[in-house]
């Protein structure tokens, strides 16, 4: 490992994020009482960001069979995106004699960069602020959450960078003084038959893990692939409709589509790497305009020398993969099959996956994980337990942000130097208006930095 000259060490840093937080935080870190502990309360939901994930999300939220549950407010840039997931949510939560319900007329629907703060204003503490979001936007309104006392679910990544995540990291510190309830949209983590091949591997069933690698080979996917703006759109606007094409609204295709091969099998291997190397290319581009590589394929190394490789791409025709897996000593994994869920887990004696050496496979059917997180949240509010998963979080952002530096800049980086890098994608996200400039501008050539390996090689554009 290479240590930074200068800067954070990992340790020091994490040791020291309550100083941190206390010296860039104005919020009060008082512990707030237990809120909604009583089963017949309401939880009031609020949902800021409102696209697939923020209306998938807020489905899970209304599935919660814990108590009474009522969406109030939702809030978003785009008018559109808001009235698709109201239409969406009423229709499947239109059953009056059902105890969750989706209660929002059109003055709790508020659009516009500050609709987030307008959507908290409908909550009370205790509630539940569902932030869906571009990930560039999630600290500054986790920032508006902790002050309101709210419980928050964030989802991933929760970060892009690394000063964004030396934020979030303060601001996770914050929220458990404040005793707040906070879920990352990691799901995998709360995935049982995941949890039981984790068991096994750390009761030593495949012997110290050695190896571990993971694949998401896929056509494109989500906005991934972005092609010259239309003329009906401003440039702020189109990169955030657009997010998955720029790496200061999302990390790119690498962060949000990557992050849960790399979180479950860092798990498996109950560590976080020290260092990655890798490499990507954009390949076949035609006219699209994001900042994105076409394929990625890294390295990372864990501080006992464990190596963990990883291979993404998103090409059509290609041979397709989404699965991962863990290699021990005296046998293997199958981590993932085919997705996030079913997880279909399996161990094996050996390290071929052959029917003949099956040795142990997860009891089917899998309830959902992404159900399952929010059953865990919501009964963590109810009963005020020990529930925050920003830390974590965080740091699978983090790491997810390593692996991609190192493909685009071509140079090895180590989670130090991921966690002290001052390349801070949009540093002035907080203040954007409808009005505002982007915070990618294009070039005297009229096209977008893209990563640079080997030329740029202290920043990804």
């Amino acid at each position: 490992m290479t240590e930074p000259k200068g800067g954070t060490s990992r340790r020091e840093f994490l040791k020291d994020t309550g100083r941190i937080a206390a010296a860039t935080s104005a919020l009060a870190g008082i512990a707030i009482p237990s809120v909604h502990a009583g089963e017949n309360n309401t939880i009031k939901v609020a949902l800021i960001g409102c696209g697939g994930r923020g209306t998938g999300a807020a489905a899970n939220a209304l599935s919660v069979q814990k108590g009474p549950i009522k969406l109030v407010a939702m809030a978003d840039v785009f008018q559109d995106k808001l009235d698709r997931a109201h239409d969406q949510l009423t229709k499947e939560f239109a059953d009056a004699s059902k105890t969750n319900t989706v209660d929002v007329p059109n003055d709790r629907k508020f659009i516009g960069f500050d609709a987030y703060k307008k959507a908290m204003e409908c909550l009370e503490p205790g509630d539940v602020a569902i932030m869906a979001t571009p990930p560039a936007f999630r600290w500054v309104q986790f920032t508006e959450a902790i002050a309101r006392n709210l419980n928050v679910f964030m989802e991933k990544p929760v970060t892009v960078d690394g000063p964004s995540t030396r934020r979030m990291l303060a601001l996770g510190e914050e929220s458990v003084k404040k005793n707040l309830k906070v879920g990352v949209g990691l799901m995998c983590r709360h995935c049982a038959a995941r949890t039981e091949l984790f068991d096994r591997i750390k009761n030593g069933e495949i012997g110290d893990v050695l190896t571990l690698r993971a694949y998401r080979q896929t056509g494109p996917v989500g906005t991934a692939f972005t092609g010259p703006k239309p003329d009906d759109i401003s440039e702020l606007m189109y990169q955030i409709k657009r997010f998955h094409g720029f790496l200061w609204a999302s990390g790119g295709c690498y962060s949000d589509f990557l992050i849960h091969n790399i979180d479950e099998c860092c798990w498996m291997k109950d560590a976080w790497p020290v260092s990655a190397k890798g490499s990507g290319a954009r390949t076949y581009r035609e006219d699209n305009i994001d900042q994105n590589f076409d394929t990625y394929s890294v390295e990372y190394t864990f501080d006992d020398g464990t190596k963990f490789f990883l291979e993404g791409r998103n090409i059509t025709g290609c041979h397709q993969e989404f699965a991962s897996y863990a290699h021990g000593s005296k046998g293997s994994a199958v981590i993932s099959t085919s997705g996030h869920s079913p997880a279909k887990c399996r161990i094996y004696k050996g390290q071929k996956v052959t029917r003949k050496d099956l040795v142990w496979s997860a009891p089917q059917p899998e309830a959902n994980p992404y159900q399952l997180e929010w059953d865990h949240l919501i009964d963590a509010i109810r009963n005020d337990k020990p529930y925050n998963e920003v830390k974590r979080g965080a740091e699978a952002s983090l790491v997810t942000s390593m692996g991609r530096m190192a493909c685009h800049t071509g140079q090895v980086v180590t989670f130090d130097e991921m966690l002290n890098c001052e390349h801070e994608f949009a540093p002035y996200v907080d203040q954007l208006t409808l009005d505002s400039p982007a915070p990618l501008q294009k070039g005297p050539n009229g096209l977008y930095a893209v990563p640079q390996p080997g030329i740029v090689r202290n920043r990804e554009f």
